[in-house]
């Protein structure tokens, strides 16, 4: 016999080997019909495999959050008996799910194209229809090996070898159909729907190596409902609007170039915004009690050995070669905290010294593969809003709540105000004693309870010297992005001879807080111009103001314009050019200038502008001062507009 426990914690006896769909029709014949998986102590199952040990059991619905991944599946296992039989010949190879949907490779003579899609998802349709059941079968390695052969799938035979020899070789069918695979699968084909869709076709390297095959990959999503699929492609499609590689070109904030892969020409507009995010970072954390400083961006080699990251992260790093004058190895930095240690262990350091925060905006260089190179998001060379808090053993609860409030009051400022926060604790590779970690991620633990914000785990995620908490922000279109982390460190600071004296004249080694908030400022910028797809607030945008002359009788008049409004500490241009002013007026909408500020003989003769705000309708005549007042206010930092009512309010606050 075996024991379950259902989700109601009710606990019952069944004869083991008895499979989930039996237990779900002895419960409820409604139950065996809606339920499409089972999950044994929180793992996915096929509903016919037999249950042979004591477990908590749970029935899936493909309305289950955890099915989809199973709808995904499915769908890949139909995407490629459509393939194979609207082409014959075409050889499958691998077609697992991944994030957002799925993939299969195929291999053939002729490259699929997007023009194949319709005919592929008309047969899958048909598939899915006939509704025949997914079954599992196990065979041994000789038998499948000339099953595939025979049937010249080269590539699973390939498969089949590198599988290791205590695993069983699972074959999946779905009626005549059948495919290597690990499962588990719903019930049938049917349980899929139609809430699917062929996305691109790309080409792939036979398991990553230019030396061997190209293969033709079809990518597709499938939802357990058409309105969720809808709302995806709805978000695809704004997202392509979005793309802050495309507003960059617009916008004239930035480009790559060959010569420089994965490293950003900032153009004078991106550089201001740039500047203008940095100098926010740094009120911020100054009026938080942080000093800046700058660490080198050579250090020799033995310094990550020391660290340990040379171990862990070699491969990301960018070393020299020996010279002859100098026969040593150094390390672009890939990080900053080795050279921050640097400094704290310079000179003494008291009890009475800790916190120390110690902030850098440095810049560093990792050696991400080319094929994942993405615009601002994806670089080799960025630059960190860095900080390093040394810091007490009984100081880390207290000190990483200030950090979690103040990250998310930063997130606030910038419109991200759906923020979830991710606990992940020890990895599997790591350093430090257990003992070590069982303290550090306590203490994390204590800081996040007393922000009063939920948190989910993230099991096994943490860095390899400590836990962390990951920042997860939605922007405007549903889309998460990881930004800011703090991480609880009681390993690195002792392997690089970091001490202070305590009050009783001892030598101690100093826990390190590892703070980042924006995380990169290249890659925040990306996600800032993609979350206000390009109408950046004022505060924020580059180019704040354009004045633009209907005639050039009102050129003068312009220029007066001009000089007051940059007075009032507005950033402007103006615009005399010899061209229609609608032409100046979409020109400027397109680089998502915020104000236009259009003048002619009339505006010249009453010392008006003629407003004209970006994505707004119309226009409004104002007095210039009034115009420009209103436009300077606006303009106002958040943390500075905050500032300065506390100063007159007689308050304090970061």
């Amino acid at each position: 016999m075996v024991a379950l426990t259902f989700p109601d914690g009710a606990r019952r006896e069944y004869p083991s080997a008895i499979t989930g769909s039996e237990i779900a029709r002895s419960i409820s014949p409604s139950l065996a019909r809606r339920t499409v998986a089972m999950a044994l102590d929180g793992r996915l199952a096929d509903l016919a495999d037999p249950i042979e040990r004591d477990a908590k059991i749970e029935f899936l619905t493909r309305d289950d959050p955890r099915a989809l991944e199973l709808i995904r599946h499915d769908a890949a296992h139909v995407l490629a008996e459509a393939v194979q039989t609207l082409w014959p010949g075409t050889q499958v190879t691998i077609g697992p799910v991944i994030e957002n949907g799925f993939y299969y490779d195929f291999f053939r003579n002729q490259p699929f194209t997007p023009d194949d899609f319709p005919a592929i998802e008309s047969k899958m349709r048909e598939i899915i229809a006939r509704d025949k059941p997914f079954t599992k079968e196990v065979w041994s390695r000789t038998e499948a090996r000339r099953i595939f052969r025979d049937k010249g799938e080269l590539f699973k035979v390939e498969l089949i070898d590198a599988i290791a020899q205590d695993q069983e070789i699972k074959i999946y069918k779905q009626g005549e159909w059948f495919d290597l695979c690990r499962g588990p699968h719903m019930t049938s084909t049917g349980k899929v729907g139609n809430a699917f869709k062929l996305m691109k076709v790309a080409g792939a390297y036979w398991r990553g190596d230019s030396n061997r095959e190209m293969l033709s990959r079809i990518y597709g999503t499938a939802f357990a409902k058409p309105e969720q699929l809808a709302a995806y492609l709805k978000q695809i499609e704004e997202a392509e609007k979005r793309d802050h590689r495309r507003l960059g070109r617009e916008m004239d904030l930035f480009h790559f170039q060959e010569e420089a892969p994965g490293s950003v020409f900032w153009h004078p507009k991106g550089w201001t915004l740039f500047q203008i995010l940095e100098g926010y970072i740094r009120r911020r954390q100054a009026a938080a009690g942080y000093v800046e400083v700058n660490s080198p961006q050579l250090m020799d080699s033995s310094l990550w050995v020391a660290s340990g990251h040379m171990e862990k992260y070699r491969d990301l790093m960018f070393l020299t070669e020996p010279r002859d004058d100098d026969d040593r190895v150094y390390v672009i930095k890939p990080m900053n905290c080795p050279g921050h240690v640097q400094i704290f262990k310079n000179g003494l350091k008291s009890y009475r010294d800790l916190p120390l925060k110690i902030a850098e905006f440095g810049k560093v260089h990792r050696f991400e593969p080319s094929g994942a190179l993405h615009g601002l998001m994806r670089v080799r060379a960025f630059t960190q809003d860095d900080a390093h808090v040394f810091i007490t053993e009984g100081q880390i609860a207290e000190e990483s709540l200030k950090i979690n409030d103040l990250i998310l009051s930063i997130y606030e400022d910038f419109g991200f105000s759906d923020v979830t926060i991710k606990f992940s604790d020890r990895p599997a590779q790591r350093i430090g004693d257990d003992a070590v970690w069982d303290k550090a991620e306590a203490a994390l633990m204590a800081a996040l309870k007393a922000s009063g914000r939920p948190y989910t785990l993230n099991q096994g995620e943490g860095a390899f010297y400590g836990p962390k908490l990951e920042y997860v922000l939605r922007d405007a279109i549903g889309r998460d992005w990881q930004c800011g982390t703090v991480q609880v460190d009681l390993n690195l600071p002792g392997r690089l001879g970091a001490f202070y004296i305590d009050e009783h004249s001892n030598k101690i080694t100093p826990v390190m807080l590892h703070r980042a908030m924006f995380g990169s400022l290249e890659r925040f910028t990306g996600i800032l111009i993609e979350h206000y797809a390009g109408h950046l607030p004022l505060w924020l945008s580059p180019l704040q103001a354009v004045i633009a002359t209907i005639t050039d009788e009102a050129d003068d008049y312009a220029r007066v314009v001009a000089a007051a409004a940059a007075r009032k500490g507005l950033r402007v241009e103006e615009d005399l050019r010899n061209e229609k002013i609608n032409y100046k007026v979409r020109e400027h909408s397109l680089a998502k200038v915020p104000a236009l500020l259009v003048v002619g003989r009339k505006e010249a003769a009453g010392a008006t502008v003629s407003i004209r705000r970006l994505g707004k309708e119309g226009q409004s005549v104002l007095p210039l001062d009034a115009a420009l007042d209103a436009l300077a206010a606006e303009a106002v930092a958040p943390d500075v507009r905050r500032a300065k009512k506390a100063a007159r309010e007689g308050t304090v606050r970061v």
